[in-house]
């Protein structure tokens, strides 16, 4: 069976954005004295729940916490640990072959369109996708939502489609949509558990697109 589509999670995946969110986290943590356990963020990583799940954790760690002063705090230094980031190494690659090959692209993410659609412009990417699917419309992952909406937005069937993925959470959202997933983890994700995956590489770098879909 050809594969007609690729369909791309965000955060992590695309860019590793990961870093950056849970770098800005910790330092909230130890400047309120105390450590953000890596367990309650794998426990999130990958869904819509990551900042509420971090405000209620330091509360429970640092009484007294005001979530609405420190939002725009963290927001902002999110953002200026971004502003060097570029896409993963590999991405382009994989997306221009995709674009010769005449595959169809999706981005199917758990975060916002406020997040995800400026981010794709400022990597110099968002011209490669057909449609792009996100959070504030569409159910998390791991519900299969997002992946069902990109495969009506591409108008692919599942088995004709490759979800690329970086985390456990994602990894079950497009399983459960039907597609066959590759799990490309990062810095971040990388000790958790892919065994759902059908593939996993270390990077995009590591097989070209023309190999993967060979198989």
């Amino acid at each position: 069976m050809p594969t007609r589509a690729l369909v791309f999670d965000f955060d992590g995946t695309l860019a590793d954005t990961e870093s950056a969110v849970l770098q800005a986290w910790q330092e909230v943590f130890r400047a309120h004295g105390t450590e953000l356990p890596l367990e309650a963020w794998y426990a999130v990583i990958g869904t819509q729940h990551t900042t509420p799940a971090m405000f209620a954790l330091l509360a429970e760690r640092a009484p007294g916490v005001d979530p609405d002063a420190l939002r725009p705090v963290t927001k902002a230094r999110v953002h200026e640990l971004l502003e060097t980031l570029g896409p993963r190494d590999g991405v382009e690659s994989y997306l221009e072959t995709a674009r010769t090959q005449g595959i169809k692209l999706a981005v199917a993410s758990s975060s916002s369109g406020a997040w995800v659609n400026p981010h794709l412009e400022r990597l110099g990417i968002a011209g490669y996708f057909d449609a792009v699917l996100t959070g504030d419309l569409h159910r998390a992952k791991p519900d299969p939502d997002l992946y069902l909406a990109a495969l009506d937005a591409l108008r692919t069937p599942a088995n004709e489609t490759l979800a690329f993925e970086d985390t456990p959470h994602g990894v079950t959202a497009a399983k459960a949509a039907g597609l066959t997933c590759v799990a490309v983890p990062n810095a971040i994700t990388e000790r958790l558990d892919f065994r759902q995956a059908d593939v996993v590489l270390p990077s995009f770098t590591a097989k070209p697109l023309e190999a993967l879909l060979s198989r």
